[in-house]
């Protein structure tokens, strides 16, 4: 099952992309209830490819909130497919394809 649900509308040529990502995105800085540090786990890299070319890419660090929500444009067209991915501090990464509607 995948992380990520994803929602790509294109407008004037313009396309919207909407996604939310499910994961936990910890900051290495809370304590369980036993009082132990939860060790940081957290998206590092957002990627969203249409074809060959890549359309954005977003750094993202331990500040971001628990399974953000991310909104953003490019120039584009209806029919395309649209592949994002994430990558995370431990390794662990997903991605989806949707076609642009």
């Amino acid at each position: 099952m995948s992380t990520i649900r994803v929602r790509a509308q294109e407008s004037g040529g313009v396309v919207t992309v909407r996604a939310l990502m499910t994961h936990p995105m910890e900051t290495g800085t809370s304590k369980d209830s036993a009082g132990n540090l939860i060790p940081a786990h957290y998206i590092e890299e957002v990627t969203a490819d249409v074809g060959d070319t890549r359309v954005m890419t977003a750094m993202w660090s331990a500040t971001i909130s628990r399974n953000p929500f991310y909104q953003f444009q490019f120039e584009g067209q209806k029919g395309d497919t649209l592949k994002l991915a994430w990558s995370d501090n431990k390794g662990e990464s997903d991605s989806v394809e949707v076609t642009i509607g």
